[in-house]
Formats: structure tokens, sequence, C-alpha cells
């Protein structure tokens, strides 16, 4: 008898052990892309404040061309899309503590951010640029010493504008900038290039490009470190749109031009 329960405690502590390892084994396996398709969703986030990539429209929904794109990889992924907006230096951290499933938020591709993340291939080009009022005698990065320059918060604008420098002042967006320019704050404002001509046409502002691009810049859609599956798809979701033309057909939408 004393045989028999030692027999069956013997075979309860087995399968409880048993149970416990494979527990952990499906855990360990389980990717950030399975857990994506298990939720039905894909989080991605930016600033919300970068028309015409990313922004509040009249109806207070995010849109733009970086949530559009974001849209069409859900779809492709099989899961909704769910677009969050979050001040632009918190993107990061946010990734990396798994707030949400990626930055597609015009993020440029730079050594420094690929320590923290990986990035997909870049999705489009375009690089920084000085915007200045229409009567400045600024004409080009070169004339910035010394002149009060709006930039976004963390973005690289503002790492070249004190290279620069300039009397840098930042911004948690780029229309507060430009709208401090406007109001005679600042004499020069550092952003994207299609950003700034953008915000020229669409607000009809006194304003000028001022010299060529400071640089140029990729940009791509952030990713944790542990989520390759996940890079992988987007990288595969991204191709699929630039070959078969659904790329084309967002960026003319809001571009009249393709931006890759």
């Amino acid at each position: 008898m004393k045989k028999l329960n030692v027999l069956i405690l013997v075979t309860l502590i087995l399968l409880v052990a048993t149970g416990c390892g494979a527990s952990k084994s499906n855990s360990a396996t389980t990717t950030t892309l399975d857990r994506i398709k298990a939720d039905g969703k894909l989080t991605y986030a930016m600033s919300g404040q970068y028309p015409p990539f990313n922004f509040y429209n009249e109806q207070n929904q995010l849109t733009g061309f970086d949530v559009e794109i974001g849209q069409e990889i859900a779809k492709r992924i099989g899961v909704k899309p769910a677009p969050i907006a979050t001040e632009w230096d918190g993107l990061i951290a946010g990734l990396t503590t798994s707030k949400f499933d990626m930055i597609l938020g015009s993020m440029a591709i730079t050594d420094e951010r690929l320590q923290k993340v990986d990035f997909s291939t870049p999705y489009y080009r375009s690089g920084a640029q000085v915007i200045v009022p229409s009567d400045s005698n600024i004409s080009g990065g070169a004339d910035l010493k010394g002149k009060t320059v709006g930039v976004v918060l963390g973005t690289t604008f503002e790492t070249k504008a004190r290279e620069l420098g300039a009397t840098v002042k930042t911004y948690k967006g780029d229309p507060d900038a430009l709208n401090d320019m406007l109001n005679g704050r600042l004499d020069a404002v550092i952003t994207d290039k299609i950003v700034g001509l953008n915000a020229i046409k669409k607000n009809n502002y006194p304003f000028k490009l001022a010299g060529d691009l400071l640089y140029v810049e990729k940009m791509g859609i952030a990713i944790r470190k542990d989520s390759p599956k996940l890079l992988e798809a987007v990288n595969n979701a991204l191709t699929k749109m630039m070959d078969d033309g659904t790329y084309q057909q967002i960026s003319e939408k809001y571009f009249s031009a393709d931006i890759r």
C-alpha cells in the first residue's frame, strides 16, 4: 500500500513538473508577432503633431501618411490597426517598455537609435530643412549661429541646431514652433523639408526654405530587438506594398509624388 502511495505521489510530481516545463517552453516560443495575431491588433505610435505624416483631423481622428501605411501593414498581417499618439521624446522608451508594438512616426534611422531598437527597411526619404520668414537674411545652416531656432524635442533636428551654434528652443510638435516663428519669437525652424513645404502651403505662412538640405534622412519603422518575426513581417508587407502600387497610391494622396 505504501509503495502504491509513493508511486502515485511520484507520478503526480512528474506530471506537475512536466506541465510547468511545457508552460515555460510555450511561453518562451511565443513571439511578439504571435501575440499581435492573438490580440487581433497592431499598435503603433507617433507624435500626432507632424502633418501630413501624422496629425489629428477636424474630427479629432489620428490620420496621415504614417497612419495609412500602418493600416496597410496591419491588414497584410491580418489584424486591425491601432495607431497611438504620444510625445515624441518618449517614443523609444515607450517601445522598449512594450507600451506599443512599434513606432511608425517618421523616425529617422540613426546609429544611436539602432543601439536601442531595430528598424525596418526605409519607407521614405527626406531631409532636414531650415525654414525662415520670407524677409529673413538667413540663407542656410551656416547663418544660424547665435540665432533662436525652433525644433521638436528629441529629434535629429535638435542635435543639428546645437551643432550649428544656434540658441535652441524645443517644442512638442512642429505646429507650435511654426506658430512661434509667425509671431516673431524665432529666427528659424529646422524640420523635415516635406513637412515644412506642406505647412507653408496649407497655412499660407509667409515663410521660405533657406538653403539646401542640412542632411538626408531615411525613415524606418522602429521595432523592439526581441521581435525579429515582427520585423520580418513588416519588411515583407512594405516590399509587397511598394511592388503592387499600394504604397505609391498612399504617397500620392498626401504628396502628389512617390516619396520612397
